[in-house]
């Protein structure tokens, strides 16, 4: 029997399966979101069954989460996602007391106890400080998320973007092209203008070990960028946008078979 978490993010949707006995992640997958998020969490949850060479009778609790999780009919209870990114991020490291995590529409610090959630922070009015906003900075610069990583590394200059409205940035990075500066100083300075203002938010207020988690995650050196902002290092687990679909699924299976 497994534990099924959904995560209908704003930006993507993650399933992840999880073992009802041992607890451990049997199965995931994602895919970009789409108008029908109740048809696609069924086409992931169907494609990670059969990965895990399990049946539908064989889920035991399904948990959703995220932005469109009240629109997942089939799920046994809805859990936020700060909840679901605690319980995930804590199954990888137990000791964690910190996790940012930087998502499609929105940035945020969890911070974290003994207990478990203790307060939190977050960004969702700007998408200055959030992975919409390096999307349409890739966009406009001809890069892929991939390829932005990997440019911003090698700057040796980056921009300043100043701007705090991703709108107005957005006209601010075709001045800092029109005016010569290098893509990669562009992708350097739009990273690190994130970061910043992710740890505006609470920068004060880390303690260790603080693990980043999201989408955001994923782009080559990005980490490295958050924790000079941030003046931490940074835990970033192997698969960082999966972690809210795996605390689902854990609670998935604290809940127990459906009677």
């Amino acid at each position: 029997m497994v534990g099924c978490g959904i995560d209908a993010g704003s930006r993507a949707m993650k399933v992840a399966l999880v073992d009802v006995e041992n607890r451990r992640l049997v199965a995931a997958g994602h895919a970009d979101q789409h108008p029908d998020q109740k048809a696609l969490a069924a086409k992931l949850v169907a494609e990670a069954l059969e990965v895990a060479r399990l049946r539908p009778a064989d889920v035991a609790r399904t948990v959703s989460t995220g932005y469109g999780r009240r629109l997942i009919a089939t799920a046994d209870a809805s859990v936020t996602e700060i909840s679901c990114q605690a319980r995930g991020v804590a199954s990888l490291v137990p000791d964690v007391r910190t996790v940012i995590d930087i998502g499609g529409q929105d940035s945020k610090i969890i911070f974290l106890d003994e207990r478990g959630v203790r307060d939190f922070a977050m960004n969702d009015r700007c998408a200055a400080g959030t992975g919409q906003f390096i999307e349409m900075a890739a966009r406009r610069l001809g890069f892929s998320l991939e390829e932005m990583g990997r440019a911003a590394a090698g700057s040796r200059r980056p921009a300043v973007i100043t701007s705090m409205c991703a709108v107005f940035a957005e006209t601010e990075i075709v001045s800092v092209l029109a005016a010569g500066e290098a893509p990669e100083d562009v992708a350097a300075g739009v990273l690190r203008s994130v970061a910043q203002r992710v740890a505006a938010l609470g920068v004060r207020g880390l303690s260790v070990p603080v693990v980043f988690t999201g989408g955001t995650a994923r782009i080559v050196g990005m980490d490295k960028i958050l924790s000079g902002a941030v003046g931490q290092s940074l835990t970033v687990p192997p698969e960082p946008h999966l972690t809210a679909a795996l605390g689902a699924g854990l609670l998935a299976c604290e809940m127990g078979p459906a009677a």
